[in-house]
């Protein structure tokens, strides 16, 4: 028997030996209800421990934990762990606080009819403390460490209060890298601006320190920006094979073939060096193929960037999220986690990509007619699914738009989907096919005015028009901000006669962000000491925020961030030092080329309050008008009203004339800057508007 009990106390040692013993603080020991109640039974009965009894522990050691107290907390001296600056900065005030606590234990009673002296009492008393011990620091594998030696500074430029334009900042004092480089949709307020990117201005002021770019995934939100940043800064581009390719079909397009020396390839589960940092990318699922999270390990601790991504168990290739890679990490401590909130107030889980290919072999079983498919052009398994279907139901397929065509492409060179290229034909092919025989695969899912599919449906494309008996899907869910697109290319769809499937259609979409469950096993699996949800807007951050605290985050270590706010992050604290200067810079897609801040605020004020010119002959003898002005008006009064509305524009001339000083007729930059407020002055009184005013002036 004795025997027995020295070989499980030894077991239960060497258990013990792994973890470092509780410290809880006051307010703990005071709550914990479970503890009080093993504390009570295993105490011995108003009297201090009987030292004449057999020790369960036959080998002490100076380096181990003994048992002097039978329902004592054990000291623990020297704990060998894999963090030795834990051990360091904990144990001085973990042996003060159990000093303190085993006279009070001491002093508890057991109930008579119990004996807190029995071995397995003891054993079992060992074991609670050791497993107690072990659950803490396995859910807060880094509590401990409070050094503030090494420090972080991570700073969003895009991403945060808003949906797209992802670009983070990481750095030391001597090194940093940047974290995508994504765009941004524009609202419609902004005329002419096809799409956003981040304002550069803090990448200039540190651009002599920055090692290199990490890209997470292909999507645009990630990757929008790259050639416009190349435009101005030439730093290496790191990220696995997909996303250098569909960057480098953006070099292209803009002139920046030569730019392609920058691209360094690298592998999932492989460390890089790069500046101060580590980097390892995780495989994660997502709504796009290849797609990473992160692992930045610098001298302050490790810190996780999820990227987007979905946790899908069933994916299209096979290759489900490396929840192995993520584990480990959480398992040596991660020091802090920044995660995906796109879907922080959707239940559940995100359905998997798989789940779609049901809905297009419905819809290709009922369809008679052409199928055309909109969908993301990065969405290459969405596109492949629809081609598997189109191909079982012995459709041509035909690839418009020319993202589309080089993603597509582009994924079928690197071998990432498998598909013959004799199936596809060209646009000035498709009528040469009978009507059943065909599936258009094409941009447009988001009302993008130059799109294939918004040219098809408003009879402007030139092989393609819109027939009452196509079947149309558009396969995405429109961004928050281009809803009034989406649903304008709808109308346009749906009044041609076309049978249309979109996002209220079962199935025909599933999103490719984690919803709140996935969020909650990410955090598990992580358990982060400190958290910054990210990618989203405010209220989806701080949605995520409230999950991260059901899953034993600690609220003081989470802070919400917006763009251009840098945090200070070390082992001891996650703080906001200060906010440096963001924005966005407006690009005309088109040519390729930035748009004026003022030329989209001029053409803002000119669609919402109009412009006024007026053409005017002044002597400067008589000051007095020569002859009437010309008065022409856009977005101000009805053409009905352009006589009445030229009067008024003489009268308050003549009557600004007749009060006008000399000098002022000497400077017509200025005279022409009074007649502008005179006018502006009038017609905001009348219809309360601030139109452009333009005064051309004469003085003779």
């Amino acid at each position: 028997m004795n025997e027995n009990n020295e070989t499980k106390s030894n077991n239960s040692e060497k258990q013990k030996k792994r973890f470092r013993p509780k410290n809880k603080s006051k307010n703990m020991a005071n709550t914990s209800s479970l503890s009080g109640v093993i504390d009570n039974f295993f105490a011995p009965d108003n009297q201090e421990t009987n030292t004449n009894k057999p020790s369960t522990n036959k080998k002490p050691n100076s380096n181990k934990q003994n048992h002097q107290n039978k329902g004592n907390k054990q000291n623990n001296k020297n704990q060998n762990t894999n963090n030795t600056k834990q051990q360091t900065n904990t144990e001085t005030n973990s042996e003060t606080k159990e000093s303190k606590k085993k006279s009070k234990k001491a002093k508890r009673n057991l109930p008579a009819k119990l004996n807190g002296n029995e071995p397995w009492q003891q054993d079992i008393a060992s074991a609670m403390k050791a497993n107690e011990a072990a659950h803490e620091l396995i859910l807060e594998p880094l509590k401990y460490l409070n050094s503030s030696e090494h420090k972080i500074r991570i700073t969003p430029l895009g991403g945060l209060g808003e949906i797209g334009g992802n670009m983070t900042v990481f750095e030391t004092d001597t090194s940093a890298i940047i974290v995508d480089i994504g765009m941004s949709f524009p609202s419609e307020g902004m005329h002419g601006v096809d799409i956003l990117i981040p304002d550069f201005d803090y990448v200039r002021k540190i651009k002599d320190k920055i090692d290199g770019i990490i890209i997470t995934h292909a999507h645009e939100d990630h990757i929008g920006a790259v050639p416009y940043f190349f435009k101005e800064f030439k730093f290496p581009i790191y990220a696995t094979p997909l996303p250098l390719g569909m960057i480098n079909n953006k070099f292209e397009e803009h002139g920046l073939k030569n730019e392609r020396s920058f691209f360094r390839s690298v592998e999932k589960r492989k460390p890089y060096r790069i500046g101060d940092f580590e980097i390892e990318w995780i495989h994660i699922t997502h709504s796009v193929i290849d797609s990473s999270a992160l692992a930045i390990t610098t001298k302050a601790g490790t810190i996780i960037h999820t990227g987007d991504f979905k946790i899908d168990h069933t994916p299209i290739d096979g290759y489900p999220t490396d929840l192995g890679r993520l584990a480990h990490y959480g398992e040596k401590g991660v020091l802090c986690l920044m995660s995906d909130s796109t879907n922080s107030y959707k239940d559940g889980f995100t359905k998997s990509e798989s789940s779609v290919g049901k809905t297009f072999d419905t819809i290709f079983a009922k369809s008679k007619g052409r199928v055309i498919m909109s969908t993301f052009s990065s969405n290459i398994h969405r596109v492949y699914q629809a081609i598997e279907w189109g191909l079982k139901y012995n459709r041509k397929v035909c690839v418009i738009g020319r993202s589309m065509e080089r993603n597509l492409f582009t994924a079928i060179e690197l071998g990432y989907i498998k598909l013959d290229k004799k199936i596809f034909i060209d646009a000035n092919e498709v009528s040469k096919f009978k009507d059943n025989e065909v599936l258009i695969v094409t941009t447009g899912s988001q009302g993008e005015t130059m799109s294939a599919l918004y040219r098809m449906a408003t009879d402007e494309h030139k092989y393609i028009k819109i027939k009452p008996t196509d079947q149309i899907i558009i396969s995405s869910k429109a961004i928050p901000g281009n809803e009034s697109s989406v649903s304008r290319v709808l109308n346009f769809l749906i009044k041609s006669g076309a049978n249309v499937a979109h996002q209220e259609f079962s199935e025909i979409h599933v999103s490719g962000h984690a919803a709140q469950e996935e969020q909650k096993l990410m955090l598990r699996l992580i358990k982060p000491k400190f958290f910054l949800p990210v990618h989203g807007e405010y209220n989806h951050i701080a949605k995520h925020k409230d999950t991260a605290i059901s899953c034993g985050v600690d609220e003081k270590n989470i802070y919400l961030m917006s763009d251009g706010d840098q945090m200070e992050l070390c082992q001891k604290y996650l703080k906001r030092i200060r906010t440096v200067k963001t924005g966005k810079v407006f690009i005309d897609n088109q040519i390729n080329k930035q748009i004026a801040d003022d030329v989209v605020i001029d053409r803002q004020n000119l669609a919402e309050a109009g412009v006024v010119m007026i053409i005017a002959q002044i002597s400067s003898h008589e000051h007095k008008l020569i002859g009437k002005p010309r008065v022409i008006s856009y977005g101000l009064v009805a053409d009905r009203q352009d006589a009445e509305f030229s009067r008024e524009m003489q009268e308050i001339l003549v009557q600004f004339l007749s009060n006008v000083k000399e000098e002022l007729l000497k400077d017509n930059r200025m005279l022409e800057s009074q007649i502008r407020q005179a006018i502006r002055k009038h017609i905001f009184r009348k219809v309360k508007k601030h139109p452009t005013i333009v005064p051309i002036i004469y003085i003779m």
